[in-house]
């Protein structure tokens, strides 16, 4: 998409690693410092409201990258629910996706987004932006399987209905790779009532996707499967005990 940007954010203060506890479906004591991890907000019906990569550099200051159509909308939520915490939003800048092996970093020298997004959609690397927000849920796109959800932490926005799917139920659709013919579908398409699609990209004389499905309805579209990376190949239902 040649209008896909991406808005940087600090977030500074002796309360920002307890705010964003109460925010974001990730366990924030566990944010590592040297790659920012993706994760989400969600809304009080458990689905993702806003994606978001999250780097920690102490517990005093968190990084927070978003696209920029979810931007302004962003800031103003921090601002509602963190107006009587101690800290400080800065000002947005504009940052660029890039990937450090098979982790996706930003930077403030353009880069090229249409081989970073094609490739983040070949790993699975699903993100959220305006057209698809409110649509999924965590667990959906397999957000538990890149480390961006953790159910044994403590309360968040949406908490309740997304650890009641996790340990009472499974999803009916969940995130899958799938390749096709002729244009490329938009973000947030819905292909049938049962694949809508995250993200896409340009692929040959067709294109790939990541699609929120059931997996027989992908192959009745005429849409081909394609393996995802083994991390994410897997059953996004809870493991039995």
């Amino acid at each position: 998409m040649n209008d896909l940007a991406f808005i940087r954010y600090q977030l500074k203060g002796v309360d920002a690693l307890k705010f964003l506890q109460g925010q974001v479906t990730v366990h924030v004591e566990r944010v590592p410092s040297d790659v920012p991890c993706y994760t989400a907000i969600c809304d009080l019906k458990g689905r993702i409201q806003f994606g978001l990569w999250l780097k920690q550099y102490d517990p005093e200051h968190f990084e927070i990258v978003v696209t920029q159509n979810q931007s302004e909308e962003f800031a103003k939520h921090i601002k509602k629910y963190g107006a009587f915490s101690k800290m400080t939003l800065s000002d947005p800048s504009t940052v660029y996706p890039k990937f450090n092996a098979e982790n996706t970093v930003f930077v403030e020298q353009a880069t090229d987004l249409t081989a970073w997004q094609l490739h983040a959609i070949e790993l699975g690397q699903a993100f959220i932006e305006q057209s698809t927000a409110h649509e999924f849920q965590p667990q959906e796109l397999r957000l538990h399987q890149r480390a961006g959800i953790h159910y044994d932490k403590g309360c968040y926005l949406g908490q309740e209905i997304v650890a009641r799917l996790w340990f009472k139920a499974k999803p009916k659709h969940w995130l899958h790779l799938v390749e096709g013919q002729g244009a490329v579908p938009n973000m947030g398409e819905k292909l049938s009532s049962d694949v809508q699609i995250v993200n896409s990209a340009a692929y040959g004389e067709g294109f790939k996707a990541l699609v929120v499905a059931k997996p027989e309805s992908i192959t009745a579209l005429g849409l081909h499967i394609v393996d995802l990376p083994d991390a994410l190949n897997g059953d996004v239902a809870r493991p039995k005990t």
